[in-house]
């Protein structure tokens, strides 16, 4: 179990993973959640706070605590996707978005879609430095993947659960689908609707799906990818159809996705003509085809990759 949970990935994949989540709050700040800002207008007694508002204590939403929290997470939360003092900056990042969170959720609606992205937050901190391109592997860095992509699909799983719990089996054969797109639906979902029994089969199908989900950590490589893709695709779907995007949850879910291989720099640069940077010395190419034996030059004096922070413990 310890083997799997700190799977060694490359360092690169954690560098772009972070890239991508901190980019997210930047732009969650300004795109997705900008209404947060107007919670300053709402009497300070429907403030509600969840159990962690509560227990911490946190204030009353003030017009000065928000625009405070506001402007130092987008600054942060830039700086952090550079990958500069990765923990500092990565602990100042989870504490401030976190309350931005607790605000936004203390008037009456919690979003599940969140669970992911809170998680991947408070654990890239551990990861340490991390370099795009660098394919030297880091058990530190795959933890942090591992521990998120549970989150990911702890999201579907108790999604699904809390759908039988509070609906029971007429939530499979109810009316929510139809329900959801007579309030947002699309002229794309008013097509579906218009087919026969579609739409509870739709309902059955989706708690099938989220049932199932934590199956993806037992597929091959690149059975898990395909899945990971179906993922995606489903929330497309969802999209397109009703207009709910689950944005931080598809961020999060980039933890199953080898990032590493994205490389807008370098793909920049051959388009201008200028030769890549070298790879770091003693790196294995992790973009090997699998069951191929690594170049005997690029691995360590010991004959293994070099692996890198492996936590303290059994």
């Amino acid at each position: 179990m310890t083997r799997w949970l700190t799977e060694a990935v490359p360092r690169g994949r954690v560098a772009a993973f972070r890239t991508v989540i901190y980019l997210f709050v930047a732009a969650d700040l300004v795109i997705f959640t900008p209404w947060v800002r107007t919670r300053v207008s709402v009497p300070g007694d429907l403030y509600q706070p969840l159990l962690i508002g509560r227990l911490l204590p946190l204030p009353t939403p003030t017009a000065a605590v928000v625009a405070v929290i506001f402007w130092s997470l987008l600054v942060l939360a830039l700086l952090a996707a550079t990958g500069r003092a990765p923990r500092l900056l990565g602990w100042a990042v989870c504490a401030l978005y976190l309350e931005w969170m607790i605000i936004a959720m203390s008037y009456g609606k919690v979003d599940h879609d969140r669970f992911g992205l809170l998680v991947a937050l408070a654990v890239l901190p551990t990861a340490g430095r991390a370099r795009h391109g660098d394919t030297t592997r880091t058990e530190a860095g795959g933890w942090a993947l591992r521990v998120t992509q549970i989150a990911v699909i702890c999201t579907y799983f108790l999604a699904a659960f809390a759908k039988l719990r509070f609906g029971g089996l007429d939530w499979l054969t109810g009316s929510v689908l139809a329900r959801a797109i007579i309030r947002r639906g699309t002229d794309l979902a008013d097509l579906i609707a218009q087919v026969p029994y579609l739409l509870i089969v739709a309902q059955f199908g989706i708690v099938a799906f989220e049932l199932l989900s934590p199956v993806v950590f037992f597929l091959p490589p690149r059975w898990r990818l395909a899945m990971v893709g179906f993922f995606y695709s489903f929330h497309a779907v969802t999209i397109a159809t009703i207009t709910i995007s689950f944005a931080p949850h598809l961020a999060a879910m980039t933890s199953f996705l080898p990032l590493e291989r994205v490389r807008p720099i370098i793909w920049a640069r051959r388009l201008a003509g200028r030769p890549a940077p070298e790879p770091p010395k003693g790196a294995v190419d992790d973009q090997a085809e699998p069951g191929t034996e690594p170049d005997p030059e690029s691995v360590s004096p010991g004959g293994q990759a070099p692996v890198v922070g492996r936590p303290a413990g059994p």
